[in-house]
């Protein structure tokens, strides 16, 4: 079973990445599970939100403690360790920066950065970051297809739908660019 979290800030879009990524996840031809959890249900209150994907319905009700990679759509998630601590070996962090940062990660997970602000301020959607972030986390792993991605996109954006998926698209590529070779699926 594939077990991802993703971290953000209340107004960042985390559940809707949780909800898309869960899409594109489904139409691989997966089971899925979605879900969110907040912390102060409020802008700017830490969000956390958990996908968990498998070739076979999933009975598991719970969070997910030790994630096969994790999402960070706000890099300042990072101070707290919490946030990487536990990301199984092999496994991928994805965070929303122009540049890697200074984080201690679990032996053999890599950190991925992908400046999904400025991909998404390019395609017209502002500080919205959710879209380019699931496009960064399909091209780091190679778990997901573009195609898969796109019509997930298209499909959950509440809004602005071909920006959407010009961002998605976007850090895919970029994000894909920096792990030639490298990508992992859990067994």
């Amino acid at each position: 079973m594939l077990e991802v979290r993703i971290h953000g800030r209340g107004g960042q879009g985390a559940q809707v990445a949780c909800q898309i990524l869960a899409g594109a996840l489904f139409r691989s031809g997966r089971f899925v599970q979605a879900f969110a959890a907040y912390g102060g249900e409020r802008r700017g209150a830490p969000v956390t939100a958990f996908v968990r994907a498998d070739d076979k319905p999933i009975r598991l009700r719970s969070d997910i403690e030790r994630p096969h990679h994790v999402v960070v759509l706000d890099p300042s998630m990072l101070e707290d360790p919490r946030v990487v601590a536990d990301v199984r070996p092999g496994g991928a962090v994805v965070v929303n920066a122009r540049e890697l940062p200074r984080v201690i990660l679990p032996d053999s997970v890599r950190l991925v950065a992908v400046d999904a602000a400025a991909i998404a301020e390019r395609a017209g959607l502002g500080a919205i970051v959710s879209t380019a972030m699931v496009g960064a986390f399909g091209g780091a792993t190679g778990l997901l297809s573009l195609d898969d991605l796109a019509a997930a996109v298209e499909e959950g954006s509440p809004s602005r739908k071909s920006e959407n998926v010009t961002a998605c698209a976007a850090a895919h590529l970029e994000a894909a660019a920096l792990q030639v070779g490298s990508a992992w699926c859990p067994a």
